[in-house]
């Protein structure tokens, strides 16, 4: 089984020879292979007209004479509207579609991206990226929306997991580009800001031609096994908050959002204070590479495994596995101790212990909650929940290496591990039945 093993909707009536049938269904796997990987494309382009603000930063300063607090106000403000969006986003796209809602998410980006690098003043920067930001929110819920009627239920972890890709390696493509862009304009912002921009429409336009015009939920012309299985009604939204999945998802989360966030804000610090001064802060953002690409890792094989086993068997992995990260971390000043391979490695293992369950919370855990009629809402709630703990993961737990350094934060994380394992006792019922996702 694999690529071929598709809905009947995708595969060629039954008065077809074997042959005819194997062909048409080896077509449509292909066809989805490449929709998926159109869509992640098109969440990078997202991320390119958002991460390059990190990069113009510097700049910022030097034209602007900003301090740090006022850039650190814009990126506020931003994360304020992105995380309004999430929690707002889901119910629009789940009564107008997938496709419709990704491609206006892409050019809405596009447009308040390029722009930013008009931006008169840094009081109207703030108003663009913000926009920027919140139009680039409604890009997830979207791809999820999408993603349900391309593949079989045994596939959507994994066609999930792939989908996050795009927000792991987003950062990288968008932080490369706006170097290089600084590199060839001589370090002018307006390039650096707005130049991606003009990369995004490139973007949409594959988007716009390549992505299928029919699938996901509710979109208009769907197949009507689609339509009457996943049909979404407004007045049904207030029914997911008597869900108690729903709750156990939003709260982890929150719980492993916090733990990502954390790691990817402080992990060069952290090698640069455990290391002492022969650190470099270049070697410091090296040695903190493996957070993100073991983090990828973890998320294709947690996926690929989380569609194949039982509820059960579910509920018991995402428990060693979160359990197990609760111990590395509070290993971490120790091992920081004994050198910096050993810390290197134990990074990399919590990357990898971290993103893969945290990939499954607005993919394929929202699906399952109400279905793929609902899934854009129960996703961006659940993300939503999961940015009101990203704000913490700044100011308070700087706030907790000021008071301790980090042999008191790691375990404090620690702690949000284990709970995070708890949590997951309550996703399944025992003995149950592995959820619909339709």
């Amino acid at each position: 089984m694999g690529w071929r093993e598709f809905p009947a909707n995708c595969v060629a009536s039954s008065n077809h020879s074997p042959a005819q049938r194997e062909d048409s269904a080896s077509s449509a796997g292909w066809r989805s292979a490449v929709y998926l990987a159109v869509l992640v494309i098109g969440y990078i382009g997202v991320y390119i007209c958002r991460k390059n603000f990190s990069v113009a930063i510097p700049l910022l300063r030097e034209a602007f004479g900003a301090t740090k607090e006022q850039l650190g106000e814009i990126a506020s403000l931003s994360t304020l509207a992105y995380m309004a969006g999430k929690f707002g986003f889901g119910v629009v796209i789940d009564r107008f579609g997938g496709r419709v809602c990704f491609l206006a998410s892409l050019l809405l980006v596009a447009i308040f991206g390029g722009a930013g690098g008009l931006a008169p003043s840094l009081g109207m920067l703030a108003v663009f990226y913000s926009a920027n930001r919140l139009a680039g929110s409604a890009g997830w819920g979207a791809m999820v929306k999408l993603v349900p009627d391309w593949f079989p239920a045994r596939w959507h972890a994994f066609a999930m997991a792939v989908l996050s890709l795009g927000f792991v390696f987003g950062g990288l493509c968008a932080t490369l580009l706006a170097g290089w862009i600084a590199g060839v304009s001589g370090n002018d912002w307006r390039w650096v800001m707005g130049g991606p921009a003009l990369v995004l429409v490139g973007i949409l336009i594959l988007c716009w031609a390549v992505l299928p015009r029919v699938g996901g939920g509710s979109e208009p012309g769907g197949t009507a096994a689609t339509s009457a299985s996943g049909g979404f009604q407004m007045g049904q939204v207030k029914e997911l908050f008597r869900v108690r999945r729903f709750w156990v998802v939003c709260a982890l989360s929150f719980t492993l959002t916090l733990l990502r966030e954390t790691f990817n804000t402080w992990t060069v610090d952290f090698f640069k204070t455990e290391g002492g001064p022969e650190v470099s802060h270049r070697i410091a953002a090296f040695l903190s590479t493996p957070f993100d690409a073991c983090g990828a890792v973890g998320i294709l094989l947690l996926g690929w495994v989380f569609g194949r086993v039982s509820p059960d068997t579910r509920r018991n992995l995402l428990m060693v596995i979160l359990g197990a990260l609760g111990l590395v971390i509070l290993g971490l000043p120790t091992l920081a101790r004994q050198g910096l391979v050993a810390a290197t490695v134990a990074v990399g293992l919590v990357g990898f212990l971290t993103y893969g369950p945290y990939s499954l919370l607005a993919g394929v855990l929202s699906l399952e909650i109400r279905g793929r009629g609902y899934v854009a809402t129960v996703a961006g709630l659940v993300d939503g929940a999961g940015y009101l703990a990203a704000i913490m993961a700044g100011a308070q737990f700087g706030k907790l290496l000021d008071i301790g350094g980090y042999a008191l934060a790691f375990p404090c994380l620690a702690t949000l591990a284990l709970v995070s394992a708890a949590l997951c006792l309550l996703l399944y019922p025992r003995g149950g039945v592995t959820p619909s996702s339709t």
